[in-house]
């Protein structure tokens, strides 16, 4: 049941990226699907949307995904035949964001370089 899952996690993360670039327009931001965790009963899909932009355009792209909810629900059952049309709900996913950011820190980080070679043993 586990791989059925995932199979269908992969298929609706594949249908609603399609689905979002030709159906639904966001103004100067790049809005991707990065993952779909569907619900065991394959009545809930929790959608993680990662949005390149500043946060006012995060909140713009969300605002946009569950204003346009209902009808991406509609053109996803027309694409993916299940016993349920999941329902759809969309969450900011901000890891890459967040691993930007901590790549970003630890390239400022001055980091003295080891004067010892590898493969000698440190003398005391």
């Amino acid at each position: 049941m586990k791989h059925r899952l995932e199979r269908v996690n992969e298929l609706l993360k594949r249908e609603l990226g399609e689905l979002l670039t030709r159906e639904v327009a966001f103004d100067g931001v790049l809005v991707t699907v990065q993952q779909v965790d569907i619900t065991p009963d394959l009545k809930h899909a929790h959608v993680f949307i990662s949005v390149m932009g500043n946060m006012e355009q995060s909140k713009a792209a969300m605002a946009k995904l569950h204003d346009n909810r209902k009808t991406l629900q509609h053109l996803l059952s027309k694409r993916v035949v299940l016993k349920y049309t999941p329902h759809l709900h969309f969450k900011l996913d901000d890891s890459i964001e967040r691993g930007t950011r901590v790549i970003s820190i630890l390239e400022e980080i001055d980091i003295p370089p080891d004067d010892t070679p590898a493969d000698e043993p440190e003398s005391k």
